[in-house]
């Protein structure tokens, strides 16, 4: 499994029989975790979300669902123009710019699949008891959870302040930031943080030669 956002091998045969091993989980929240799923947006556009067996997998791989569902080829596609919906309105909260209207219509006609479907039952000793319908489709009900994460953090002024994208020149990762200051740059400090550092040390080097 691929550990950050930065490129992927150049000589990497696209498109992809199958993602898996180029996810990555930066992204702090399932909704830019699911936007990070397309890979290199500034160069190749890489979809890491091959195939329905991917979506399955990666659902699973997001703790969405205990056990890969099935999944349409259908559901696929929405999932995809959903993480697209979501990654304009991202770039629009981190520009300043208005959302655009279509991309909150998509994400917004999710949520009433993200919303719990109660059922009374009789419980012990004949006492009724509330709880969850399981979802007639439950690859569909864990895409609409990541909707309305989505909407809970496009739609919260503090929390939409907290997205960003990766500041590293070679690596497109959208991440929520829960830095107590809110000033964090790179999607891992480990990663693309010390590669930027390396990269200005060896630009000062060259300057002092």
């Amino acid at each position: 499994m691929s550990t950050d956002g930065r490129d992927l091998p150049d000589q990497l045969a696209v498109p992809l029989a199958s993602g898996e091993e180029w996810w990555y989980w930066l992204g702090g929240r399932p909704a830019l975790n699911l936007v990070n799923t397309l890979r290199e947006r500034w160069r190749r556009g890489v979809e890491t979300l091959a195939s329905t067996t991917d979506l399955g997998l990666w659902l699973v791989q997001a703790e969405l669902v205990p056990e890969a569902p099935r999944v349409s080829r259908a559901l696929l596609g929405d999932a995809r123009d959903l993480r697209e919906a979501i990654d304009l309105c991202v770039r629009a909260a981190i520009a300043g710019d208005p959302a655009p209207r279509a991309a909150v219509r998509e994400i917004d006609r999710w949520l009433p699949d993200a919303a719990p479907r109660l059922r009374l039952t009789l419980g012990d000793e004949g006492m009724p008891a509330l709880d969850e319908r399981r979802p007639a489709d439950p690859a569909r009900a864990a895409v609409a959870a990541i909707a309305l994460d989505a909407a809970q953090m496009l739609g919260t002024e503090e929390q939409a302040r907290r997205v960003r994208i990766c500041a590293s020149e070679s690596c497109s990762a959208r991440f929520y930031d829960r830095s107590p200051a809110a000033r964090r740059r790179w999607c891992s400090m480990a990663l693309c943080g010390n590669e930027a550092k390396a990269r200005r040390h060896r630009a000062r080097a060259r300057e002092t030669a």
